[in-house]
């Protein structure tokens, strides 16, 4: 019998290692704000496959997408080794059986892992997971967090939330409730802190950016997709960079009014220059 050890021929990087250390530990929540190309969903799948051997369960791994779980992350090959990552993660030593056509591995201790999506987890119903990898979750269906989360706080399950920023939505109310809650591990990586990639490298996917989306979009999706910047500009949005730069430097801010009066307009219609507002109230005299 052929001896194996998990995590199966892998180890995390450097940067990795603080969110893997707390999942070894016991956290039963996480949230990794990672750039693109971190190896968030590597780190996750091997998780899975030791916890899986260590308690018998359920595990998912979501997408968005239910269509999406196939091309993503069951038929994904690791470039570096030539191999699919998921039979790098869960060898066939430890599996009975893998079936493609549901994407679904039953381990010989019992456990069960599979892919499913965010977009479906009504049809879900039934089989309560004590694990759970949500990748992608700036583009997922949030309500699946809500049907989630009361089955994982009964049986004591772990849920390990992986994506990309995409602007103020779930994601960042979800990390502005986590990043001071000690049940919670969570973590931002930008890929100017990881080495993932050089600075030469991550030059030209900027100026690639540039030159397919225009300037403004360019910079506001290299922020986004590389530096995780809940300040990106929304891609077609008007004012979208001036509104990030006026932010930035605190000329959008909280101001005193008079809830009691009306708040009235007054408007500058630009036709060569820029529209101007003026907000004020009339108090008293």
């Amino acid at each position: 019998m052929t001896d194996i050890v998990l995590p199966n021929n892998w180890d995390p990087r450097w940067y990795q290692l603080p969110a893997w250390c707390a999942l070894e530990k016991g956290i039963k929540r996480a949230l990794l704000l990672w750039h693109r190309r971190a190896g968030k969903d590597d780190v996750c799948l091997h998780f899975a496959a030791t916890k899986a051997l260590q308690r018998v369960g359920n595990y998912w791994h979501m997408l968005p997408q239910y269509a999406q779980a196939r091309k993503s992350v069951w038929e994904a090959v690791n470039p570096h080794t030539g191999k699919r990552r998921i039979d790098e993660a869960f060898p066939d030593e430890i599996c009975e059986t893998k079936r493609s056509q549901d994407m679904f591995i039953r381990f010989k201790n019992g456990s069960t892992w599979q892919l499913v999506g965010s977009d479906s987890y009504n049809a879900l119903v039934g089989s309560p997971p004590i694990g759970v990898t949500v990748s992608e979750w700036a583009l997922a269906d949030p309500s699946a967090w809500a049907y989630l989360r009361p089955i994982l706080r009964e049986n004591g399950g772990w849920a390990v939330f992986i994506t990309t920023v995409r602007g103020k939505n779930h994601v960042h109310r979800m990390y502005q409730g986590a990043k001071d809650d000690p049940e919670w591990f969570v973590q931002i990586l930008k890929a100017s802190e990881t080495g993932v990639m050089d600075a030469k490298a991550l030059a030209k996917e900027r100026l690639e950016y540039q030159r397919e989306y225009g300037v403004d979009d360019g910079d506001a999706l290299f922020a986004q997709e590389y530096e995780c910047d809940w300040n990106a500009a929304i891609v077609g949005s008007y004012y979208g960079r001036m509104m990030r730069d006026a932010e930035q430097v605190g000329r959008i801010c909280s101001v005193p009014y008079d809830p009691q009066a009306l708040v009235h307009t007054s408007w500058d219609l630009g036709l060569n220059d820029a529209t101007v507002v003026w907000f004020f109230q009339i108090v008293g005299r």
